[in-house]
């Protein structure tokens, strides 16, 4: 921020009083008359953000926006990572007088309200973390709708994957925190990974003392409206009270006050969660395709939903799976009766897309962001729940009446909200004739009183035409001159006396007379009043729809689940889905299983398949089970399907677990407690690691914490450094997977290293598995069929083929591999090229079951 100049003018030293409370990376926008204006440093970088004119005002740099359209700029600031404070005028302008204005609203990408600054299918969190020794402690709110949880857990690694599945909008640290962290020695890996978490979003610090333990319980209790904690199962020392003080203060000073719709605060916990680590997330492409955004990714494979709050639920139950196999089985039920009734099921879908986002609505209500279309929302979700109520108890089920009964009818507010609002509803207060006419008698007389002036004015411009024999007078209106008679210059010779001059134009001349003067006084004052008496109604209504806050938000809560449900229903009726059974058993076993969102890409139009792919998905089995078929190792070439495989293996198993039907023939799967994947390649330079790096610390995390109800998948493990050491970690990380004599994780290995495939003589829970391929003429066919064995060779030059290698680098490849194939170390090669290394037969002698034992 500039220096403050050494003269200022009374409005500037408004300006800087304002401007010396708030952060520095803040941009203040400061409201004069219909502009809202920027000066100094927040004048040159806005004006270059968001393309604007830089002007000056005695001698300082000033840019402004329309008040009008601050909205979009302030969404574009936003969405650039930017801090904006609004400084409105706190009364009306009065000439001599200096307007009042005050600080109304700090906007943040972790506090923003307004529906043109969300994204309405995407949660939007507010997240604060502290680390200490007794672990990670984090504290989440989505303040668009109420969602206020907390977490605590002594091992990063354990907490830090949901909270990258939430992807904060914003995080809250302790001064210093973030140095701190990277600081760490390179031995903390996970401190590294939380770092890391942080450094990708937009991070304020805040005082250490914002995060006391004792303050911010006091804090959340005072905004809750509790004298203790213990109904939320809480104690008063839990050490993620820190951050959600932390939360609750940074909310309350973003509002300029206090959120009032926080109702309650929930404890997560990771152990009741499938967990998925945030290499597994990017690596499955849970929530966004590796082009980025969500086509291409399993949430857009599966999202069926019609409601904005719907999506939103899909997506916290994607990124926290439950445990608990009572929830998982209620929800697959209610899949299976959904699907049961088709024609049901596509009229309450029906039902659902009239339903608006409630949870939201309710949200910028309860925090002073009121227009009339809000109310409009509720009133349009309040007609549907009769007929949504009505359908889900014919359909004769318990399961689906429990959820009807959730719904409640609010007789009232469906009554209320149609007779008082109109039809069609304006996006802001000030444009009024929200009310309908009828509703409300003193409204309907002010109303009156504004439309018979106006039928005046029109019948004075044709008395004054006749009087005058000026056709083209004209009685108009504007903000600065109200109303007036305009004359054109050609016929200022006709202008009576009693005509009083307001105005000089280019065309001619604006006059008024004394009795338009009392009108205009008239008209004024039945519009202002009519104003004044809508606004009052519509507080009232406002009021009548907050009393019932509580109970429209546990209906919201029924109907996205309902919206989830039933798209999930209709989902697995068009791929022809299977319900799975999941239970307490160490087994995975699909029968016919596919990927879920490649299956839907193929038949996509807009998809071009590559050369030898197949147009159909081919299914594939899978078995695997902690005490038998532990580790299935997977040979065959690129291209095959390998990858294509083992992840649909780990999307499958993770569908089951959020309660969804699944791609497959039958499916049954024992509770999964985590999934780790590695796969692929990619580097985080920034950091000082190489791909390779990047690879063997994705599988120390999953070595380290993997348990026998984890399932694993591993794709090319060793690939990124030489042969032989490559090899041999590749080698090592299998024996430690089997360490145990009697049981491990499930796991799902493939490779191009052929000798890996001799373990299955040594190791008795591996399974040699390979991807078929046909020859002819001398180029393969990939019929991504997974059967038993190992794959005979890799097929690597017969894929660079079909990849377009030149014909004379084709034919050089095989003379090089028949060579060293043979043994032959004569090959014949460039001088400047180094001397290839001879293929040798390889023989590894597997730790013995004593020797595992120690590991």
């Amino acid at each position: 921020m500039s220096s403050e100049p050494a003269k200022l003018t009374p409005m500037m030293q408004q300006y800087f009083e304002v401007r010396r409370g708030l952060p520095k990376d803040t941009f203040l926008l400061f409201r004069l008359g219909d502009f809202f204006e920027m000066f100094f440093d927040d004048a040159i970088a806005g004006s270059r953000l968001l393309g604007l004119t830089l002007t000056k005002r005695q001698d300082f740099p000033m840019c402004g926006i329309p008040a009008h359209a601050a909205d979009t700029y302030v969404t574009k600031l936003l969405a650039a990572g930017k801090k904006v404070a609004l400084c409105d005028q706190a009364e009306p302008a009065k000439a001599g007088k200096l307007v009042r204005r005050q600080l109304t609203r700090i906007l943040s990408p972790g506090t923003t309200l307004a529906a043109n600054q969300l994204d309405a299918a995407r949660n939007h969190y507010l997240c604060a973390l502290a680390y200490d020794k007794l672990g990670l402690h984090a504290a989440w709110l989505d303040l668009s709708t109420g969602e206020f949880k907390v977490a605590t857990d002594p091992s990063i690694a354990n907490l830090l994957p949901v909270l990258t599945a939430l992807d904060p909008a914003e995080l809250l640290v302790i001064e210093g925190e973030l140095a701190r962290w990277q600081a760490t020695p390179h031995d903390q890996t996970a401190v590294h990974a939380l770092h890391a978490f942080c450094s990708g979003r937009l991070c304020s610090e805040l005082a250490g003392y914002h995060f006391d333990t004792a303050t911010g319980g006091k804090t959340v209790m005072d905004t809750l409206g509790v004298l203790n904690l213990q109904g939320f199962g809480l104690a008063h020392t839990h050490p993620a009270l820190g951050p959600a003080g932390a939360v609750v203060y940074y909310a309350t000073e973003n509002l300029c006050a206090k959120p009032e719709n926080l109702r309650t605060l929930q404890e997560y916990r990771s152990a009741r969660t499938l967990l998925l680590d945030p290499a597994t997330l990017r690596n499955l492409e849970i929530f966004a395709s590796a082009r980025g955004g969500r086509e291409g990714s399993l949430f857009g494979a599966i999202n069926r939903t019609v409601t904005p709050a719907g999506a939103r639920l899909l997506e916290r139950w994607l990124a926290a799976p439950t445990l608990e196999l009572p929830e998982i089985i209620r929800r697959q039920t209610l899949v299976a009766e959904l699907l049961a009734q088709p024609m049901r099921l596509l009229a309450l879908r029906e039902s659902l897309t009239n339903v608006r986002d409630i949870p939201r609505i309710l949200g910028r209500l309860q925090n002073r962001l009121r227009n009339p279309r809000e109310l409009g929302g509720v009133r349009d979700t309040l007609a549907q729940l009769p007929s949504l109520r009505a359908e889900l108890t014919a359909f004769g089920s318990s399961q689906l009446s429990a959820l009807s009964s959730q719904l409640q009818e609010f007789a009232h507010l469906r009554e209320l909200l149609p007779r008082a609002l109109a039809d069609e509803l304006p996006a802001d207060l000030a444009d009024g004739n929200y009310i309908r006419s009828g509703y409300d008698a003193e409204l309907d007389r002010l109303r009156s009183l504004t439309s018979d002036n106006k039928t005046w004015l029109s019948d004075l411009e044709r008395t004054e035409q006749e009087r005058t024999g000026i056709r083209s007078l004209k009685v108009r209106f504007t903000n600065n001159f109200g109303y007036y008679i305009e004359v054109t210059k050609a016929n200022l010779h006709l202008v009576p006396s009693d005509y009083i001059r307001r105005q000089t134009t280019v065309g001619g001349e604006r006059y008024v007379t004394e009795a338009l003067r009392q009108k205009e006084k008239e008209i004024f004052h039945a519009e202002e009043n009519a104003l004044a008496r809508e606004f009052e109604l519509f507080n009232a209504l406002v009021a009548a729809v907050l009393d019932e806050s509580i109970a429209l938000t546990h209906t919201a809560e029924a109907l996205a689940e309902l919206d989830v449900l039933c798209g999930w229903a209709l989902l697995a009726r068009e791929w022809d889905y299977c319900q799975p059974v999941l239970d307490d058993s160490d087994v995975l076993e699909i029968s016919e299983g596919r990927h879920p969102v490649v299956e839907q890409m193929l038949r996509s139009p807009d998809v071009t398949l590559p050369r030898g792919a197949s147009a159909g998905f081919v299914p594939n089995d899978t078995a695997l089970g902690c005490s038998e078929a532990q580790i299935a190792l997977i040979t065959g070439p690129n291209m095959a399907g390998k990858s294509t495989y083992i992840r649909q293996v780990a999307l499958i198993a993770l569908l089951a677990q959020i309660g969804c039907w699944v791609p497959a023939k039958s499916c049954r799967i024992g509770l999964v407690d985590r999934i780790f994947s590695r796969v692929g390649a990619s580097d985080d330079l920034a950091r000082g690691n190489s791909t390779f790096m990047v690879e063997m610390n994705e599988t120390a995390n999953i070595l380290n914490n993997t348990t026998d109800r984890s399932l694993i998948i591993l794709d090319e493990i060793g690939r990124g450094t030489s042969t032989y050491d490559g090899l041999s970690i590749a080698w090592a990380v299998v024996e430690h997977l089997h360490r145990d004599p009697a049981k491990g994780p499930r796991t799902l290995f493939a490779t191009h290293y052929q000798e890996l495939t001799q373990l299955e003589k040594h190791l008795t829970r591996l399974r040699n598995l390979s991807v078929a391929v046909k020859e002819w003429n001398d180029d393969i066919v990939f019929v991504r069929r997974v059967i038993p064995g190992a794959a005979d060779r890799s097929y690597g030059i017969q894929v660079a083929r079909l990849a377009g290698l030149p014909l004379s680098v084709i034919d050089r490849a095989k003379t090089i591999l028949g060579k060293l194939e043979s043994d032959d170390t004569t090959v014949s090669l460039p001088a400047a090229a180094p001397q290839a290394r001879p293929k040798k037969k390889i023989t590894v002698q597997p730790a013995d079951d004593a020797q595992l034992k120690l590991l």
